[in-house]
């Protein structure tokens, strides 16, 4: 079993990002899990037709422990497996702590070991690395990690940011960074800037995603491009994508 950590600022395409990934991947024959780490718990409807399921913390909250695997893990678009570990109420409570519980609680379930995924894919958000965020690279969560990026400069301070952290716990035997997903937002000289950090950081440029106006209409739909659109180019920069992490 594969177990990747998908980080980035929020806003970036982070999400975006993933969700194609794992759509792809399941189109490669592989058994996907996908595990949302944002309190907004949006990282996996557009595998779900656009409806948001119920999160992990929503379902602890009504049920107790009385909790089975079906009531958090769903399965979306192509087989992909769902899992949306949610967060408080804002402005009560630690977002950071609702993902440690809903890991928790997975484990605790013996989630993995039922559904038996390929690859488990963590959707994380990336603005804060630390405490609950930073659990898909500690404790053997995740083994790989991926940064999301653009040339914009809060993105780029961000990756670097994670960066730091990606290596901190490297050094106690966690996950490594494997490359930054470059998801272009047209900056001038996106590329070349977007290189430079990569230098600076000692990664590189693991794929360049293009920007294109068939991923927001694929959302507006509540689909994946991999979905809505297969045989487009974009979905092709995904497949691309997905090949390159199983090969």
């Amino acid at each position: 079993m594969r177990k990747l950590a998908i980080y980035g600022k929020g806003g970036i395409g982070k999400s975006t990002t993933t969700s194609n990934l794992s759509a792809a991947l399941s189109m490669l024959g592989l058994k996907v899990m996908q595990i949302g780490c944002d309190p907004k718990a949006d990282s996996t409807k557009n595998l779900m037709g656009g409806n948001f399921i119920p999160t992990v913390l929503e379902v602890m909250n009504k049920k107790g422990d009385n909790i089975t695997l079906e009531d958090i893990v769903f399965e979306g678009f192509n087989g992909v497996l769902c899992v949306e570990a949610g967060g408080p109420t804002p402005g009560v409570g630690c977002a950071g702590r609702g993902i440690i519980a809903a890991f928790e609680k997975l484990a605790e379930l013996n989630a993995f070991e039922v559904y038996q995924p390929d690859i488990v894919i963590y959707d994380v958000l990336g603005d804060v690395v630390c405490g609950g965020f930073s659990m898909p690279i500690r404790n053997g969560y995740a083994d790989e990690v991926y940064i999301v990026t653009s040339g914009e400069m809060m993105s780029m301070y961000a990756a670097s940011n994670i960066s730091t952290a990606v290596n901190q716990f490297k050094n106690r035997g966690y996950a490594s960074l494997k490359g930054l997903i470059l998801n272009a937002k047209n900056v001038e000289n996106e590329y070349e800037l977007v290189q430079k950090l990569a230098t600076e950081i000692n990664s590189t440029i693991y794929h360049y995603i293009p920007r294109d106006k068939v991923v927001q209409l694929s959302e507006n739909d509540g689909k994946t491009v991999i979905e809505k659109e297969s045989s487009c180019e974009m979905a092709n920069v995904y497949l691309e994508l997905a090949k390159k992490i199983i090969a």
